[in-house]
């Protein structure tokens, strides 16, 4: 039996080697780290970003780019909370028209893309702009959201509480809705032809041609999944801080794509998993919370850091590359 892990496996197992490292480190340095709060405020606290960064994964493994992920986030937070407060809309069609304009959004630029050969990065940065723009057209400042739906229902009656710890742990829905997304977007890719025509398409679309794959509706399908989990991500972002703002997620696509790269996903397409893209969500979290615990350290040492890494991945994908040439 081969106990040697393929490379395409290396990234990730490099990933998950670095998650119980970065949190072991924490729990040695700092008193209560291992504790079920702080796993819980991870979870928490990267909901919205980890959302976002499942939506990027398909359109990295299929060898594209997504800059507007941060803008449709802002856009949603603030349509959101406009219709809610200033048109008597109730959350909940609020909330599903936000992701449908998300959706269109992204298949819009799918489409783009797709018909005029057009690079990702520039359709996309032209819809960063764009999104951004529409946001503030909307309400040019941070609008806060006062309906009881929200602050009752959703953040307080849908909390559900698990017996871990002495005085237990609260779960947000927020935290609900992000392991939901990862587990669907797991089945999508690892058990959908679907998924394997994305994997197929970044590795080489001139042989998924070859093999009859969709390859134009597959493209657009998946800048259409990011546009969604986009405006999904911007939906769990306005539940978690209660309000829309127009100039809110900015960097939030370059979080992502860091956390992506973190989590395994080669960024030439063809090879990448949402569990590792969650890992590297959950090692962005840990470099937060233990510069947090640090206490006096900028929080700019997470930027820091998370480039560090980054540049590390980016050389061991290239590693993994050059493994591979090897062996074929």
């Amino acid at each position: 039996m081969k106990l040697i892990p393929s490379p395409r496996h290396i990234p990730m197992l490099a990933t998950a080697v670095v998650l119980v490292g970065a949190f072991s480190l924490g729990s040695a340095l700092y008193p209560n780290f291992a504790s079920w709060g702080v796993i819980r405020n991870l979870l928490v606290d990267n909901a919205f970003l980890g959302i976002a960064a499942i939506g990027a994964t398909f359109v990295i493994i299929s060898g594209g780019i997504d800059l507007s992920v941060g803008s449709v986030m802002a856009f949603t937070s603030i349509l959101i909370a406009s219709l809610i407060e200033q048109h008597g809309v109730h959350p909940i069609p609020a909330s599903g028209l936000a992701l449908i304009l998300g959706a269109a959004f992204g298949l819009g630029q799918g489409a783009l893309i797709q018909a005029f050969r057009l690079p990702p990065f520039l359709i996309t940065l032209a819809g960063m702009f764009l999104a951004r723009g529409l946001a503030f057209a909307i309400h040019p400042q941070s609008l806060g959201i006062r309906d009881p739906f929200i602050a009752t229902t959703i953040n307080e009656s849908l909390t559900f509480s698990l017996p871990l710890g002495p005085r237990g742990i609260q779960i947000p829905l927020t935290v609900d809705l992000f392991i939901a997304a990862a587990i669907v977007a797991w089945l999508v890719l690892t058990g959908m032809r679907f998924g394997r025509a994305v994997h197929a398409i970044g590795d080489d679309e001139h042989a998924a041609n070859l093999m009859g794959l969709p390859v134009a509706r597959t493209r657009i399908a998946v800048y259409g999944i990011s546009g969604f989990m986009s405006a999904f991500a911007g939906v769990v972002f306005a539940l978690y801080q209660q309000s829309g703002d127009p100039a809110s997620c900015k960097g939030m696509e370059l979080d992502a794509i860091a956390a992506v790269v973190i989590g395994g996903t080669l960024l030439r397409g063809g090879v990448g998993s949402v569990i590792g893209t969650v890992m590297g969500v959950m090692v962005f979290g840990l470099i937060q919370t233990m510069i947090a615990f640090q206490g006096d350290l900028s929080s700019w040492w997470t930027r820091i850091v998370v480039g560090v890494l980054v540049l590390t991945f980016l050389v061991l994908q290239r590693g993994v590359e050059w493994v591979g040439r090897r062996r074929n």
